[in-house]
């Protein structure tokens, strides 16, 4: 498996929903398309908000995991 190296990274741990998804989207409106943003939340309905997210928009997610109570998401902004 190949590594994903990101260009922006964003700690939304503690913070519940909807500001995971907020911060996100106000980050990844910075980036240039093509770029890309690696999130990491501990709220667990961010799983939910964020696939929905990117399956509403233009961005890709490249990557989703979690370990314990801490989720990542690696997206590339569309």
């Amino acid at each position: 498996m190949t590594e994903i190296h990101w260009d922006e990274q964003l700690d939304a741990r503690g913070l519940n929903c909807p500001l995971p998804l907020l911060k996100a989207k106000q980050a990844l409106h910075k980036l240039k398309p093509g770029k890309i943003l690696k999130v990491v939340a501990t709220d667990a309905g961010s799983q939910r908000d964020f696939k929905a997210f990117v399956d509403q928009s233009d961005h890709q997610m490249l990557e989703s995991f979690s370990n314990d109570d801490q989720y990542t998401y690696i997206i590339q902004r569309g």
